[in-house]
């Protein structure tokens, strides 16, 4: 379900770059931090977006400091660091706990297994720390379980479950900007599921497995890419506006970079893979 909200570098500016990779890099040694190495393989851009969001926000206090990625040995990288970066470890841990999980039921990988076992311990301090989310986030992957088993084809309930979802995690604090954070969350949430599923139609139609827009493409075939376009860009135009009502001035840009251009890159990349796909297959039947 992760990776969707993404930061589309082909359009930014080298400092904005380097803004965006001291956040990805925090949230990598933060989580180092809490749960140890294994805990970093949880790390996706979508927490990223929250610790730059929140950041922007409540313009936190923050340190930076230079470090050696094992990845990158050759280069020293920057992280930056901030109670926002905490926060958006925490949820990375809680949601990725609850992903694991719900992956092994469905494909009985051991490894998901075997990765979510091992940072329980992390996931039960978390969890304990902040209980509303833990709860929120239990529930609905519960819910959203619960629809799938039952082939729920309403895709807006669907998403509506994972949007909730998210509207608890943005909503950090609880006070005057929860109703536009949680908005924020909403909406990025239905995206995030829609996305999702939109990715993974043409797997889930050849492996025979659920996927709500299955009866989309059925019941209209020659609209469904107009639907998904359309349903996608109203998501993300609802999540735009809270954002724009919201008195961000630390990393606007980049922020802005992510909800306006960013998300759509997966998308992008979605549609040109199935057009070469379908190009090579009509050369292949000439």
């Amino acid at each position: 379900m992760f990776g969707y909200i993404n930061a589309n570098k082909s359009t930014m500016t080298n400092e904005e770059i380097d803004i965006y990779r001291s956040y990805y890099c925090g949230l990598c040694q933060q989580l180092k931090k809490e749960g140890g190495k294994r805990c970093q393989l949880l790390l996706n851009y979508d927490c990223t977006f929250l610790s730059l969001l929140l950041a922007g926000l409540y313009e936190v206090e923050g340190e930076s400091s230079t470090f050696t990625c094992g990845l990158h040995p050759t280069k020293k990288k920057t992280a930056f660091y901030s109670e926002a970066t905490e926060y958006a470890a925490a949820m990375d841990i809680i949601l990725s706990y609850h992903n694991l999980l719900d992956d092994f039921k469905d494909t009985k990988n051991p490894g998901k297994q075997a990765l979510a076992k091992y940072i329980e311990p992390t996931y039960k301090r978390m969890a304990n720390k902040y209980p509303r989310q833990a709860h929120a986030v239990e529930e609905l992957m519960r819910l959203t379980a619960e629809a799938e088993k039952r082939k729920e084809t309403n895709v807006d309930i669907l998403s509506g479950y994972t949007g909730e979802m998210l509207a608890e995690l943005f909503d950090w604090k609880q006070d005057l900007w929860s109703n536009e954070l949680r908005n924020m969350g909403y909406y990025m949430g239905k995206f995030i599921y829609m996305m999702d599923a939109y990715d993974d139609l043409p797997s889930d139609i050849k492996k025979r497995q659920f996927n709500p827009l299955i009866d989309v493409k059925e019941k209209c075939p020659d609209g469904y890419e107009t639907y998904c376009e359309s349903a996608l860009s109203a998501l993300m135009a609802e999540c735009a506006k809270s954002f724009e009502r919201l008195p961000i001035l630390m990393n606007a840009n980049v922020i802005r970079n992510i909800i306006y251009s960013g998300v759509w890159t997966k998308y992008e990349y979605i549609q040109l893979k199935r057009n070469q796909k379908s190009k090579a297959e009509e050369t292949s039947a000439n």
